[in-house]
C-alpha cells in the first residue's frame, strides 16, 4: 500500500531559484533563509521518498488566464521545466509516475473532485524551486514527480476548506494504490506577498506566524478563513497558502512537528518551512 510519509511546506520565489543557481546560499541576506532547509534535507535524505506529490501554482508556463483549471494534475510519464523569463536556468527533466497518477486522478474524481488530467505538462518555478530546495545537492531527482496544480490566479478561486478537503480525498486516493510506495507532499507558494498596486510589497508577519499555528494544530480555523480574508491580511499572492492546506489534509488531524522556520523579508515575501508527519489520536 502507498503512504504518506511526510508534508512539507515551502516557499517558492523565483529570486530563490536564481540565489541557488549563483551560490548565494551563505550570502548574509539568503543565509538564514537557507539554513531554515537544512533540517529538511537530512530527513529526506535519510527517509527517501519514492514520489513527491508537489502541490503548486502555475504561473503562465502551462496554463494562461484563458484556460485555468482549478486543479489539474499530471499523468506523464516526465515532465519538461522551461525558460518563464527570470532567469532561472532551467531544470533537468522529472520523471512522473503516469500509473499513480492515473490512479489518483480517478479515485480524487469519484470522491467529488473534477480533476484536469495532464498528459503533457510543463512545469514552472512554482515546481521546481521547491526540488531544488529540497535535492539540489544530489546528482539527479532522487524521485519521481507528480504536479499537482491549484489555481490561486484566475478569479473564482477554490478556498482554504476545498483545499484542505482535497487533501483528504488525495489520502485516500494513495492509500488505495496497492504498490508500497513512500511519498512525500509538498504544499508551496505564499506566505504574506503581493506583487502589484499600493500594497505591493506588504508582508504581515503576525498573520503568517497564525496561519502557520492553525495549520500545523487546528486547520479547522484556518478552513474558517474567507478567500477575501486571507488576502486583506496576506496580500493578493498571500492566497497561495490555501496549497498548504492541500497538503496538511493529506496528513493526519494530529501531527507530529519535525521542523518549523519562518523568515521574512525574502525577496518581498514571508517564507514558511514546516515538515510534519503523522501524529497519533
Amino acid at each position: 500500500m502507498a503512504k504518506v510519509i511526510c508534508g512539507i511546506t515551502t516557499s517558492h520565489i523565483p529570486a530563490v531559484g536564481n540565489a541557488m543557481y549563483d551560490k548565494l546560499e551563505n550570502d548574509p541576506y539568503w543565509k538564514r533563509f537557507f539554513d531554515g532547509y537544512a533540517p529538511v534535507i537530512e530527513w529526506l535524505e535519510k527517509e527517501k521518498p519514492d514520489v513527491v506529490i508537489n502541490v503548486y501554482n502555475d504561473h503562465g508556463l502551462n496554463f494562461f488566464l484563458d484556460t485555468v483549471p482549478t486543479f489539474a494534475i499530471g499523468c506523464a510519464d516526465s515532465y519538461q521545466n522551461d525558460d518563464e523569463g527570470w532567469g532561472i536556468p532551467t531544470s533537468a527533466s522529472f520523471e512522473g509516475d503516469a500509473a499513480l497518477s492515473w490512479h489518483l486522478a480517478e479515485s480524487l474524481i469519484n470522491q467529488g473532485f473534477d480533476m484536469t488530467m495532464c498528459q503533457e505538462m510543463k512545469v514552472d518555478h512554482g515546481c521546481v524551486v521547491p526540488m531544488n530546495l529540497m535535492f539540489r545537492h544530489l546528482p539527479t531527482w532522487p524521485c519521481k514527480l507528480i504536479p499537482l496544480a491549484v489555481n490561486t490566479v484566475q478569479h473564482p478561486l477554490p478556498n482554504a476548506k476545498r483545499c484542505y478537503d482535497l487533501g483528504k480525498a488525495l489520502r485516500v486516493a494513495i492509500e488505495s494504490y496497492p504498490e508500497d510506495t513512500k511519498i512525500a507532499i509538498f504544499g508551496t507558494g505564499g506566505l504574506s506577498h503581493q506583487l502589484q498596486g499600493e500594497r505591493a510589497g506588504i508582508i504581515d508577519v503576525e498573520f503568517d506566524l497564525k496561519c502557520i499555528d492553525y495549520i500545523i494544530n487546528d486547520p479547522d480555523k484556518m478552513c474558517a478563513f474567507s478567500n477575501t480574508e486571507i488576502m486583506d491580511k496576506a496580500g493578493t499572492e498571500g492566497i497561495e497558502v490555501i496549497m498548504w492546506m492541500v497538503m496538511r489534509g493529506a496528513l493526519a488531524p494530529n501531527v507530529n512537528l519535525l521542523h518549523k522556520h519562518y523568515h521574512a523579508p525574502i525577496s518581498n515575501t514571508g517564507a514558511g518551512v514546516l515538515l510534519m508527519t503523522d501524529g497519533t489520536d
